[in-house]
């Protein structure tokens, strides 16, 4: 295996662009590899996604600038079964999923890392904004913010292992967006202007109530709409349409209203006031450990209960080999099963699980 060699995940976008031309000024040899994941949505291509014919050629493109080896690889069927599936199921589960993570988990640092060992290539590489090392006197590999608060992706990044992390390359973790565009700018890339990419690729509109009837229409059933105390005050238009929090699409009822949980059993979802909302406690499946091996006790932390969550102080305390609790300090609203609670100390990850 060459130790050199990498495989740079380039999307066509400014930041994986960036990432590979970075890691040949470093001297790396660097291989640019663009997934092929499929539409996935037949209501039209956004040119800025990464789903997209135009981001494909694009990062082709700026390979030939940059005079390194392109091959774009077809996931198109793992990616429908890893993320877009999943996405689905956990919807009629009455769970609200995080595709990123999976797809990050799965394909950029699961079956590309596996493509990278098959090049002989160290490391694969990508555009996150955040920061690994390696940490000499406990031997593990370190995750931590990336200095651009703004941009830090190291949330999305919680469930991989030290043998992924120590094969993973994030050089924009030391800067931030504007800095990454000047360098784009002084590198002439091609994709320099390019805008940033929409939330979900594989979403053309962002419309997913759409996304979700076209793709589960046998399976999104209207049902009961009850309030806190189980009386039925109206009806919904399928489970798969609602999650923790939501406000829209509830109907009038004279003050605010808020989805507070959905029961999948039943095919029922509750609404309350957003006082409703707020708990101190969650419980949380999955664990994954980074900076430390496992919890073993009771250790205060920052924790953050979704991607654009600033985070708020708790306590984290195991309650298994692969659960944990955290009771919050103060309580918080909404938090959303299926979403991924993540344990910071200062800006280092210790690690995280899937809200149960």
């Amino acid at each position: 295996m060459n130790s050199k060699r990498v495989i740079a995940a380039m999307s066509g976008g400014v930041d994986s662009s960036v990432t590979a031309a970075l890691l040949l000024e470093r001297g790396f040899d660097v291989i640019g590899i663009t997934m092929r994941l499929g539409a996935q949505d037949n209501a039209g291509s956004d040119p800025s996604s990464c789903c997209s014919i135009e981001s494909v050629e694009d990062a082709r493109a700026v390979a030939d600038q940059l005079g390194i080896p392109f091959y774009a690889v077809n996931y198109e069927s793992a990616f429908r079964e890893l993320v877009v599936d999943y996405f689905c199921e956990e919807y009629s589960a009455g769970r609200t999923p995080n595709p990123c993570i999976i797809c990050n988990e799965k394909l950029k640092f699961g079956k590309l890392l596996h493509l990278a060992y098959e090049l002989e290539a160290n490391y694969v590489a990508t555009g996150h904004y955040a920061r690994i090392s390696h940490d000499a006197d406990t031997d593990r590999c370190i995750l931590r913010k990336g200095v651009d608060t703004n941009k830090d992706q190291s949330y999305a990044l919680f469930s991989l292992t030290q043998d992924q992390l120590k094969h993973i390359l994030t050089p924009l973790g030391d800067y931030t967006k504007p800095e990454v565009r000047k360098m784009a700018e002084r590198m002439s890339l091609k994709v320099s202007q390019r805008p940033e990419s929409q939330e979900l690729c594989f979403i053309s509109d962002k419309n997913y109530n759409r996304f979700i009837q076209q793709r589960m229409s046998d399976q999104v059933n209207s049902g009961p709409m009850l309030d806190m105390a189980g009386n039925v005050v109206g009806q919904h238009n399928g489970i798969q349409l609602y999650t923790i929090g939501q406000r829209k699409g509830l109907g009038a009822f004279g003050k605010r209203m808020y989805v507070v949980k959905v029961d999948p059993s039943a095919n029922a979802i509750v609404i309350g006031t957003k006082d409703d909302l707020k708990v101190n406690r969650l419980t949380a499946s999955c664990a994954n450990f980074i900076s430390i091996p496992k919890l073993e006790k009771s250790t205060k932390v920052t924790a953050k209960i979704r991607y654009n969550d600033p985070g708020a102080d708790a306590v984290a305390s195991p309650l298994s080999e692969d659960r944990f609790e955290v009771v919050f300090s103060q309580p918080r609203i909404a938090v959303t099963p299926g979403q991924a609670v993540v344990l910071y100390d200062g800006d280092t990850v210790l690690g995280g699980g899937w809200i149960d």
